[in-house]
C-alpha cells in the first residue's frame, strides 16, 4: 500500500469518526431552559399551611407557579426583597407599611410587573380565630395602592360563587368584588389592566380562586388562568 493511499484511508478513518461523534451528539438530550424568577407574597396557606407543620405544606396553587417558575417568597414590598426582580405574585398580601407601598409603587414604576389578586371578601376557610394575626384578612387591606393606580375596589352585591372569565378562560371565584376606575377593566369588571409608569399591574378583585382545593364545581381552569395572567404580564 502507497504512502498516499495510506493518508486517504487515515483522512476517511478521521472523518466517519467525526460524523459519528457529532450524530451521537445530535441525539442527546437538549438541556431544559432555566425557569424564569417569580417573587410571591401571600397571606393565604400556599405555600405552607396554618399550623406550619412540617408535613403540612404546598397546595395546588404552588404546584402549578413552581412548574413554570422559580417561585421565591418575600414577606414585605421592601425595596431590598424587590430588588433583582421583576415579576410579582401578590396574593392577597397582607397590609403593607406606607414605607414598602411607596417602594412598590416606584418598583412598578420602573418597570416591574405585578399581579394583585384584591380580594374584597374572602371565603378562604381557615381554623384560626378572627384577629389572629395569622389568618388571612377578611377582605384586601388597601391603603392607598389602589387609588393611586387609578382603581376602585367594590365589594360583591351578592356573596357566592359566580363562574366568570379570566384570561379567555371559564373560572370558579367566590364572592367576587368589581374593579372601577380609569385602568382597562374587563366587561365584568374582575380583572383591571394598569399601565403604572414604565411598568404593568393586573389586579384582580378576587384571591378565592387559586384555593382550587377548597372550591366546589369546574375548577379546572382556574389555576391555568392564574398562569396565563403571569405570562401575559411578563410578555406586556
Amino acid at each position: 500500500m502507497t504512502a498516499t493511499r495510506v493518508r486517504v484511508l487515515a483522512v476517511l478513518a478521521f472523518l466517519l469518526l467525526v460524523a459519528g461523534a457529532l450524530a451521537i451528539a445530535g441525539r442527546r438530550t437538549p438541556v431544559p431552559a432555566e425557569k424564569p424568577p417569580l417573587m410571591l407574597l401571600t397571606s393565604l396557606p400556599i405555600v405552607f399551611g396554618e399550623q406550619f407543620a412540617i408535613d403540612d405544606g404546598g397546595s395546588p396553587a404552588l404546584d402549578a407557579l413552581e412548574r413554570r417558575y422559580r417561585v421565591r417568597t418575600i414577606s414585605v414590598t421592601s425595596p431590598r426583597e424587590l430588588r433583582g426582580g421583576n415579576l410579582l405574585l401578590m396574593a392577597h398580601p397582607l397590609a403593607q407599611t406606607p414605607e414598602n407601598l411607596v417602594a412598590l409603587d416606584q418598583w412598578v414604576r420602573r418597570g416591574g410587573r405585578v399581579l394583585l389578586l384584591a380580594d374584597p371578601m374572602l371565603e378562604w376557610p381557615s381554623e384560626r380565630p378572627l384577629g389572629d394575626p395569622l389568618r388571612p384578612a377578611p377582605m384586601f387591606s388597601d391603603t392607598g395602592l389602589l387609588a393611586r393606580w387609578g382603581l376602585r375596589l367594590d365589594t360583591p352585591e351578592k356573596p357566592g360563587p359566580k363562574v366568570q372569565k379570566l384570561a379567555d378562560l371559564e373560572i370558579v371565584t367566590d364572592s367576587p368584588g368589581t374593579l372601577h376606575g380609569s385602568c382597562r377593566t374587563s366587561a365584568d369588571r374582575l380583572m383591571a389592566d394598569c399601565q403604572v409608569g414604565s411598568g404593568r399591574a393586573f389586579v384582580v378583585a378576587d384571591a378565592d380562586f387559586i384555593g382550587t382545593d377548597q372550591l366546589d364545581g369546574a375548577t379546572g381552569n382556574n389555576l391555568k388562568a392564574l398562569l396565563a395572567l403571569l405570562d401575559r404580564l411578563a410578555r406586556a
